[in-house]
C-alpha cells in the first residue's frame, strides 16, 4: 500500500512540476515576445513553413468535410422537412466548429509535429546551447517567430476551410442533392450572424496559442537521442491534439447560445 500511495504522489508531483514549467515557458514566450529585437524574418520564414505549406492539406479537408457534412445534414433535415436549410447548418457548423478544429488538428499533424521535431533536434546538437553561450535568447531565434507566425497563419487558414467547405456541401448539396442554388446561400444570411464568426476566430487564435505552446515547448525540452526527439514529437502531437478538443468545449460552453 506504501508503494502505490508513493508512486502516486511521485506522478502527482511530476504532472506539478511539469505544468508549472510550461506554465513559466508560456509566459517567457509572452515576454519576449514583446521586447525588440525583433526577427520579422524568421517569423516571415515560418508563415511560409506554417501556413503556405499547410495550404494543400487545408484545401482538400475543407472540400471534403463540406461535402460529408452536406450528405449527412441533407438526410438529417429531410426527415423535417427542412432540405432549404441545408446552407446554413453546414457554414453554422463549419464556423463555429468544424473549421477552427479540423484546421488545428491538421496543421498539428502536419507542421506542428515537425516544429516539435525541428526544436528537439536542435536541442540534441546543442545549437540552442550555443545561442545561449553567445549571449543570444534563443527564444528570440527560435520560440517567438513560430508564436507571431501562427497567430496569423490560423485564423487565415480557418477562413479558408470555411469557404472550401461551404462550397463543397454546394457541389453536393445544389448539383448532386438537387436544393436550389439561390436558397442554399439566401438562408446563411439569415441565420450565419457576427457572433458565429467572431467564435470561429477566437477559436482558432486560442488553438495558435496552444499548439505552438505545446509543440515549442517539447521540443525545447526534449531528451536526448533519437528516442528522446521522437518521444517529444509524439506527445506533442497527442497533448497538442487532446488541448484542441478540451478548450474547443470550454469555449464552446461559454458561446452555447
Amino acid at each position: 500500500m506504501s508503494r502505490i500511495t508513493a508512486f502516486m504522489g511521485a506522478t502527482f508531483l511530476n504532472f506539478i512540476s511539469e505544468v508549472g514549467k510550461m506554465g513559466v515557458f508560456l509566459f517567457n514566450s509572452f515576454y519576449m515576445a514583446c521586447l525588440p529585437p525583433y526577427k520579422w524574418k524568421l517569423t516571415v520564414r515560418q508563415i511560409w513553413f506554417l501556413g503556405y505549406m499547410s495550404l494543400l492539406v487545408i484545401l482538400m479537408t475543407g472540400a471534403f468535410a463540406g461535402m460529408v457534412l452536406a450528405l449527412q445534414a441533407y438526410y438529417a433535415l429531410k426527415k423535417f422537412g427542412a432540405e432549404a436549410l441545408l446552407g446554413p447548418a453546414i457554414a453554422l457548423s463549419l464556423i463555429r466548429e468544424i473549421g477552427p478544429v479540423f484546421t488545428a488538428l491538421m496543421v498539428t499533424g502536419r507542421a506542428g509535429s515537425s516544429l516539435a521535431a525541428e526544436i528537439g533536434i536542435m536541442r540534441i546538437t546543442e545549437q540552442i546551447d550555443a545561442l545561449t553561450s553567445m549571449a543570444l535568447n534563443p527564444f528570440k531565434y527560435v520560440i517567438i517567430p513560430n508564436f507571431m507566425a501562427a497567430l496569423i497563419v490560423f485564423p487565415l487558414l480557418t477562413v479558408i476551410f470555411d469557404v472550401i467547405g461551404i462550397y463543397g456541401g454546394y457541389i453536393v448539396g445544389v448539383k448532386i442533392l438537387g436544393i436550389n442554388g439561390g436558397t442554399y446561400f439566401y438562408e446563411m444570411k439569415n441565420y450565419v450572424v457576427m457572433k458565429d464568426i467572431m467564435i470561429g476566430f477566437y477559436k482558432s487564435i486560442c488553438f495558435s496559442i496552444i499548439i505552438t505552446w505545446i509543440c515549442c515547448y517539447k521540443g525545447f525540452f526534449a531528451g536526448y537521442g533519437a528516442r528522446g526527439v521522437s518521444k517529444a514529437t509524439t506527445e506533442a502531437v497527442v497533448l497538442s491534439s487532446i488541448s484542441v478538443l478540451l478548450w474547443d468545449y470550454i469555449i464552446g460552453s461559454f458561446f452555447i447560445t
